[in-house]
């Protein structure tokens, strides 16, 4: 299902792609550019996402992965040293266009992630969502807001650099 909206997302209003490491931009190249890599990346299973259509088009989603999918996190030094260990699952980017922030599709593609997480057999999901006063421009918010996930039962953790943190949910196999 997730191939049926990748190419359907409207291109304004999307930062398109999200970041690839250096060591595979060598990959990246041969897919054609950074949109064919990582829809080859669905194709072969290697890439998770919960998406939220309104029809046709895809509106929002939430990316989700074990940590060696989703190696390329800020802070990737900090959250080494920490000592802590590693979760199963990294929620690391969730979109909603800006025709639809607001109506609570961020919550609803995180809701997707958690339950697809819990039909793969669960285990410990970690995020790095926002945690600054006041408001953020919604650019900025590439993982959500600490509140939306302690609605949905995450735990905070510890601070992750100067405005994000951490935060963890034990999901249990559905």
């Amino acid at each position: 299902m997730l191939d049926r909206g990748w190419f359907r997302v409207r291109r304004q209003g999307v930062s398109v792609g999200a970041r690839a490491t250096v060591e595979r931009e060598t990959e990246i190249r041969a897919c054609g550019g950074n949109e064919q890599y990582k829809h080859q990346r669905v194709l072969d299973g290697c890439a998770h996402a919960a998406l939220v259509f309104e029809g046709d088009d895809a509106v929002g989603w939430c990316e989700y992965g074990p940590p060696d999918e989703l190696p390329g996190v800020y802070h990737a030094k900090e959250l080494a040293a920490s000592g802590d260990p590693l979760p199963d699952y990294r929620l690391t980017c969730l979109f909603v266009d800006r025709r639809h922030r607001g109506r609570g599709v961020a919550s609803a593609a995180l809701r997707g992630a958690l339950a697809l997480i819990a039909q793969a057999g669960g285990g410990v999901v970690e995020t790095y969502p926002r945690d600054a006063p006041g408001k953020t421009s919604a650019s900025f918010l590439y993982n959500g807001v600490r509140p939306m996930f302690e609605k949905a039962g995450f735990a905070y953790v510890r601070p992750k650099g100067t405005k994000n943190c951490i935060m963890r949910l034990t999901v249990p196999q559905s």
